[in-house]
């Protein structure tokens, strides 16, 4: 099958993982209400088209934290993305260094910081969660300074793991020990092109930046554990002044819905955050990122960079949330489906696809750059009507 679009490309990907991989990219949390009410929130944007303007010449790049980016996508923080091609991060930073976008290395990944930055000529983004051991946080924080890292993605919503139904149907979650691996091979030698260039060509299976922490038991059986154990529950706001005094490049939070969470944002000091709901994989029935968006923007589009993520899946969708406010749009899962797909080259040819809608979906409703996008946005009707409660 050869992939036209993100949704091909998921459909390739479910055929080539094993079945324990591919639920755990898929799927959400609890019934995954917000899951599916990402996608329809945002199908449901409508756009303004404009006609008889002269769209010959677009031009898709912006700038983000001071450096000039092709288009305004981010490779978002995914974890375990090196199970989905042989070294998956290393290959998907390098097709997104190619295309000139920021690609955000997740704390949870395989290929450890070191493996990453030596693999690429530009500095990447680091994703971390508020863990209880402080004295890992500082030594990532350190390595991710050390290696010119520049910016931190700080993921808020994440107190406590959501629960997976697909994960323990699939056996990666709630089958410790011989017999949850039992589960997790069979499913592999179902897959025998995942299992020669992955499962034994892409080792170690390891959690490479929790390696140093957790030693022999950071393999893949020990992840939930892991999240469940080290994730600090008892994080506040108070919190970020002890990130902040170990990081001076940009902080930018993810996980934020509600216009206040965003004014405290802004008042400790944070340079940007991401309208996110972690792609529905955390509290479900929370409001979708195109809901949420616009009283967001409303709140502090004046002080902070707003970013977006969650349901993406084209060049039009990435529009959508642009047009609400928006500087710049996350992708997760469209990248890793790529990934999982056909590795990096699938990762370069999922952002060709992307850039290629966003200009003609930008040509349709008459915008020749992004900053348009902005000054004159191309939504058609407040498709959500909103209330910002002060």
């Amino acid at each position: 099958m050869k992939a036209a679009s993100i949704s091909d490309y998921r459909e390739v990907a479910r055929r080539r993982l094993p079945r324990f991989l591919f639920e755990y990219l898929d799927g959400g949390s609890y019934d995954e209400v917000t899951l599916r009410q990402n996608r329809i929130d945002l199908d449901s944007v409508a756009l303004r088209q404009r006609v008889l303007r002269d769209v010959s010449n677009i031009d898709l790049s912006t700038t983000l934290f001071g450096k000039r980016i092709a288009m305004p996508v981010v490779l978002a923080p995914v974890g375990l993305a090196g199970m989905y091609a042989r070294r998956g991060e290393v290959q998907a930073a390098r097709a997104a260094e190619a295309a000139g976008v920021p690609f955000c290395l997740s704390t949870v990944s395989v290929c450890p910081l070191e493996e990453v930055a030596g693999a690429l000529a530009q500095p990447f983004w680091l994703q971390l969660y508020m863990i209880r051991d402080r004295i890992f946080m500082k030594r990532l924080l350190d390595a991710a300074d050390r290696l010119g890292c520049s910016a931190l993605v700080f993921t808020v919503d994440m107190p406590v793991p959501g629960t997976r139904y697909r994960d323990y149907r699939s056996g990666l979650a709630g089958a410790p020990g011989l017999r949850g691996s039992l589960r997790r091979t069979c499913q592999a030698l179902r897959r025998p092109r995942w299992a020669l260039d992955v499962g034994l060509l892409g080792r170690p299976h390891l959690l490479g930046n929790v390696a140093p922490v957790l030693g022999s038991q950071s393999g893949l059986e020990d992840f939930f554990a892991w999240m469940r154990e080290n994730f600090d529950s008892r994080v506040t706001w108070k919190d970020l002044d002890w990130v902040r005094s170990r990081w001076h490049r940009p902080i930018i939070l993810k996980g934020i819905l509600d216009p206040e969470d965003a004014r405290e944002a802004a008042r400790v000091g944070v340079e940007a955050l991401s309208v996110s709901n972690h792609g529905g994989r955390q509290c479900d029935g929370v409001l979708s990122p195109v809901r949420a968006l616009p009283a967001i923007v409303d709140a502090v589009g004046d002080r902070l960079t707003i970013l977006a993520d969650g349901g993406v899946r084209s060049g039009l969708d990435v529009l959508r949330l642009l047009a609400l406010g928006a500087r710049g749009v996350l992708i997760g899962r469209a990248w890793v489906y790529a990934l999982g797909a056909r590795g990096g080259a699938g990762v370069s040819h999922a952002l060709e696809l992307l850039g290629a809608e966003l200009k003609v979906a930008m040509a349709l409703t008459g915008k020749t750059h992004i900053q348009s996008i902005w000054s004159d946005s191309p939504v058609s009707l407040p498709t959500f009507q909103h209330q910002d409660n002060r």
